[in-house]
């Protein structure tokens, strides 16, 4: 399943994601608290099929799904490791796999700094910025 960020119904999930309340949201769209919670009903259905697809799709085992937050925690059955399917705003659907890497030398250090970086800040979560973008992770993930 696609799942599409440029919908309403996404924008009303960053929101509530965000401790934004439903009669707020409903407020700010001039439209009523039932509507917001129906959209954000069915967004949550979006959001719980896509991450249990990229799960299977990666052969994750599931062991936690926080559909408010847009993660599912679990661990990769091939790779035997901890891995973490998470919705960014801004990255879309990722996995991220627990391990131990020479990101010195990666070509996508620059984009996993940002990745973990700026799912944190749309978290709402302070972690510290090394430049170990594992260590970025394992704080980050931690806190969930």
């Amino acid at each position: 399943m696609l799942l599409q960020t440029n919908e309403k119904q996404f924008e009303f999930w960053k929101m509530r994601r965000n401790g934004v309340a439903n009669i707020r949201i409903a407020d700010l769209f001039g439209i009523s608290r039932q509507a917001v919670s129906r959209a954000l009903q069915l967004m949550d259905g979006k959001i719980e099929s896509t991450l249990r697809e990229m799960a299977l799709a990666n052969q994750i085992e599931i062991e936690k799904i926080d559909l408010e937050r847009g993660v599912l925690i679990g661990k990769s059955i091939p790779f035997r490791t901890a891995a973490v399917v998470f919705i960014s705003a801004r990255h879309g659907v990722q996995v991220w796999y627990e391990h131990d890497g020479n990101c010195g030398t990666c070509p996508r250090y620059t984009r996993c700094i940002e990745l973990i970086w700026d799912y944190a800040t749309e978290l709402g979560i302070r972690i510290e910025k090394t430049a170990d973008p594992t260590k970025m992770a394992e704080e980050l993930f931690a806190k969930l």
